[in-house]
């Protein structure tokens, strides 16, 4: 058999999605084309690699040990994709970088100082709750706040984010402290995603209570305090350089997030992905004090005073 890998790696993504409109969306065809080309396959192989169920594709015996294999041709050419990336040795190129949404919008407020010196650089952030798979080059850095126990990722501490609680200043007007945390209109994410940080803090001292404003996104969040909805717990680096916000009180000792660099081991010399990678590290280095919640906005300067 001399299969084409084009579809092979249409099998392999049906094989895992389980559905051809899944499949499709994953390689951007349509799913006609899906069908068309597994089923050329199965000509080509003399037999069949799916049992088509009412609600999903399920691989058969055949289907199952072409897998395996398969699965070995596409960790070999996601490695020779890597490897050969980093033979190049100009600062160019786009490189492409992951972060939660308010780590992005921290990024995107700062573009100026990142292509200083990287002009040559097109830059795409993306803005996800989701680990990026950094072998499948779905992006060639993250910044997150955890660090995966993955043997082919490098990672590098960035710094320490601190997080507080702001309110629109009409709301917070004469608050030096909050004694009656119950009392107030919270703002807060969604159940599935109290992972979030300060979020077990302040259902602890909700004592039971739900925010009574909820989202999923920590934009949407700030947007709301802003608006005037409630109190929330915000990142001191989204919060402190909005003027329409106020700080109540310093900063939340116990609510903190470490942020860490991630690169793929294989292109971590890339020239570019190297030059971007000590420029996040510079701008974290330059920006420490505000991560940190050491730097308030000039109108909360004012309003604390």
């Amino acid at each position: 058999m001399d299969a084409n890998w084009d579809d092979l790696r249409v099998f392999l993504t049906l094989a895992r999605a389980g559905t051809l409109t899944t499949a499709a969306k994953a390689l951007g065809v349509s799913h006609p084309t899906v069908a068309r080309r597994v089923a050329a396959l199965e000509k080509q192989i003399g037999a069949r690699l799916f049992d088509r169920l009412p609600d999903r594709f399920v691989p058969t015996a055949a289907g199952e040990k072409l897998l395996e294999d398969t699965g070995a041709m596409e960790h070999a050419a996601l490695s020779i994709n890597r490897r050969t990336a980093t033979l190049g040795d100009t600062v160019s190129g786009v490189v492409r970088l992951s972060a939660g949404e308010a780590m992005s919008a921290f990024l995107a407020r700062h573009l100026p100082a990142l292509r200083r010196s990287l002009v040559q650089i097109e830059f795409e952030l993306s803005a996800s709750h989701t680990l990026a798979n950094l072998s499948r080059r779905e992006a060639d850095l993250m910044i997150r706040e955890e660090m995966p126990d993955v043997a082919t990722i490098v990672a590098r501490k960035l710094g320490r984010v601190a997080y507080a609680i702001y309110a629109h200043p009409d709301q917070a007007a004469g608050r030096r402290s909050l004694q009656s945390l119950r009392d107030l209109p919270w703002i807060g994410f969604d159940d599935d995603h109290t992972y979030m940080p300060g979020q077990r803090w302040l259902q602890e001292k909700l004592a039971g209570s739900r925010p009574v404003v909820r989202g999923n996104n920590w934009l949407v969040l700030h947007h709301a305090v802003r608006g005037g909805a409630g109190f929330a717990v915000l990142p001191c680096y989204l919060g402190d350089p909005d003027d329409h916000l106020q700080r109540i009180g310093g900063v939340i000792p116990e609510v903190f997030a470490d942020q860490w660099l991630l690169v793929h081991r294989d292109l971590r010399a890339l020239p570019r992905v190297r030059a971007v990678m000590d420029a996040v590290v510079a701008l974290f280095q330059s920006e420490r004090a505000r991560l940190e919640g050491r730097i308030v906005g000039q109108r909360n300067r004012e309003r604390r005073a």
